[in-house]
């Protein structure tokens, strides 16, 4: 009655999607008659396929510190549905707290996967993320693959320098092979990126041992000196080999221990100290100071005094303080019994094993002007007044008496000057200043006293001045017959042969013999002579005697020639005999100051 359309089979859109069919009907007469009809099917899409990429692994690389928003690369799907079932949206998986994917981002309607965050070689070489495609159908449906994104190495990290051990002090006296530490060295990049080369920067005492791969030991290379440097600050450089290369720098710092290597020095090796005569008693004297460059105990200096081959110990004149050098006196010089002394100071350090050295010390006393003017005879009597006579026809200038005397001090304390003090009648006297005679200033007349009363000052020429008195009366008589020199007996020690003398008296036995031998010699030597010069001319001689005249003498022959002390040397022209001057000698004259002549005499015989 009617007729159904019934589908037999399963329909696939992706395939077919609309079915042309032709319905033909037909009755049942003769002939029959039939009719037909056009029927098209259209099938009706539903979401039965799923997005399929045209791969299931995608790989890429990308150099690391690419830029946001590179790159990377695009993923296709294709869902075979239409409409909203074909429509592919692409996102990115869960990929179990991989903060990687998280530098990644992916375009849902094109599938291109760019930068959004850095990347780095350092924390992951390779990165691997999961796609989806899903379709929009009301049962979506998905599908997945794979991305690998390759990261390429860039040099971008610089080497690392790490001291792993580093001893505190090295000591300055270290060989060279003394480790002084150890020292790694890595890079983070791969390849030549992380290649590195480590060196030392101006350092020769110090130098590096490769000992396993990139650990490194540091090394003493040559001497080392504390004075010079108590440490060294050594620059170590690492460069890799990357391009552009990269390179780092690290400034380890090595201290020097001191060892006692050197002994205490003074700034002169000879001291010179004056010290005043009459100086107090623990005075100090002089400080003497010695360097030790060394440090601690090897520059803990003590200080000695050393003794010398003198007679009188120096340790009973002085002493030092072993701490600061101080010198002291031990007892009050006395310039007129010691003049100098010298004595040796050792300068010794506390190091291990002691080092020392020395300086010496010249002592000079100084002069103290603590001796008054002594007066020598005949007028040194103390107390006693002397009595010298002139006559009372003394011209001016006429010769009373010298005064004499002598200071035991030295120099401008020893300078005496003579005065005559209280001067009374007519100041008819004068004395020298420096000479100490005394003389008159005029003739005597008769208002003149006949005894006159002097009293002679000696003075010294030190600060203060000291002073020796003398008390002469010149007593003026009338004729010089009554003049009388007195002869004071002057008080004299016994004296005994003393071994000074009897050294004197064999000195002058031993020259007057060598001189009785020297002038029996030369009468010999003078007799042989004239013995053999008998017969013959006699050479020419040119003698000079006390007087200044000149004598020139051949055979039997002599002419004096005199001259006076202003005779000029032309003037002078001594004439020999007329023989050639051929074969003969040279003889020079010396007459003083105004003469100089040679003359050329004749020597054969004729």
């Amino acid at each position: 009655v009617s007729a159904e359309l019934v589908l037999q089979k399963a329909l696939d859109r992706e395939k077919q999607s609309a079915i042309q069919l032709t319905l033909t009907a037909v009755d049942g007469g003769k002939p029959p008659k039939s009719g037909t009809t056009q029927i098209i099917v259209n099938v009706v899409d539903v979401n039965d396929n799923i997005p399929v990429f045209d791969k299931p692994l995608y790989k890429a690389q990308m150099p690391e510190n690419s830029p946001p928003g590179a790159s990377v690369i695009t993923v296709i799907a294709k869902d075979a549905d239409e409409g909203l079932n074909g429509e592919v949206v692409y996102s990115f998986i869960n990929h179990d707290n991989d903060n990687s994917v998280n530098a990644f981002s992916i375009n849902p309607f094109t599938g291109e996967i760019t930068i959004k965050g850095p990347i780095d070689y350092e924390e992951t070489a390779a990165i691997e993320i999961r796609v989806q495609a899903e379709d929009k159908g009301p049962n979506p449906r998905a599908s997945h693959c794979k991305v690998l994104v390759e990261v390429i190495d860039v040099n971008d990290n610089a080497p690392e320098i790490s001291v792993m051990s580093l001893v505190n002090e090295v000591r300055e006296d270290s060989s060279p092979g003394t480790m002084v530490g150890l020292i790694t060295v890595k890079d983070g990049d791969a390849g030549k990126n992380g290649v590195v080369q480590l060196k030392i920067k101006d350092s020769v005492q110090f130098r590096l041992e490769n000992t396993y791969k990139n650990r490194y030991s540091l090394m003493v290379n040559g001497p080392l000196d504390r004075e010079r440097a108590s440490e060294y600050n050594v620059t170590i450089t690492a460069t890799d080999e990357g391009t552009p290369p990269l390179s780092s720098t690290s400034v380890i710092t090595v201290h020097v221990s001191d060892v006692n290597d050197n002994a205490p020095r003074f700034p002169e090796p000879v001291i010179n100290v004056y010290v005043k005569e009459n100086s107090q008693i623990g005075a100090v004297i002089h400080t003497v100071s010695a360097f030790d460059p060394d440090v601690g105990d090897n520059a803990r200096i003590t200080y000695s005094l050393l003794e010398t081959s003198k007679s009188v110990p120096v340790t009973s004149m002085i002493n030092i303080n072993s701490d600061n050098g101080d010198i002291h006196s031990l007892q009050s010089f006395n310039y007129e019994e010691m003049k100098t002394f010298e004595f040796k100071v050792q300068a010794t350090d506390s190091g291990v094993p002691p080092l020392s050295s020395n300086v010496t010390v010249n002592v000079f006393i100084l002069d103290e002007n603590d001796n008054s003017p002594g007066i020598l005879a005949p007028y040194s009597e103390l107390g006693s007044v002397n009595t010298e006579n002139i006559p009372y026809s003394a011209d001016a200038g006429y010769f009373v008496a010298k005064i004499r005397a002598v200071d035991a001090d030295s120099g401008y304390n020893a300078l005496l000057s003579y005065h005559i003090s209280e001067p009374k009648g007519n100041n008819l006297f004068r004395i020298g200043t420096s000479s100490g005679e005394i003389r008159t200033k005029r003739r005597m007349s008769d208002n003149d006293l006949k005894t006159h009363p002097l009293v002679i000052l000696v003075c010294d020429n030190g600060e203060p001045s000291l002073s020796a008195t003398v008390s002469i009366d010149v007593v003026v008589i009338e004729s010089t017959g009554d003049v009388k020199t007195t002869f004071r007996h002057a008080p004299r020690k016994e004296e005994t042969f003393s071994d000074l003398n009897l050294y004197l008296l064999i000195a002058i036995v031993c020259v007057s013999v060598i001189f009785l031998l020297s002038l029996i010699s030369l009468i010999a030597v003078k007799c042989h002579r004239t013995d053999s010069s008998l017969g013959r001319y006699s050479a020419p001689m040119i003698t000079t005697h006390p007087d200044g005249s000149w004598s020139y003498s051949k055979s039997t022959q002599q002419y004096d020639v005199c001259f006076s002390s202003d005779t000029l040397k032309s003037d002078v022209v001594v004439f020999p005999a007329p023989f050639p001057p051929a074969d003969a000698e040279l003889i020079s004259i010396n007459g003083g100051d105004t003469f100089t002549r040679t003359q050329t005499l004749p020597n054969k015989e004729k």
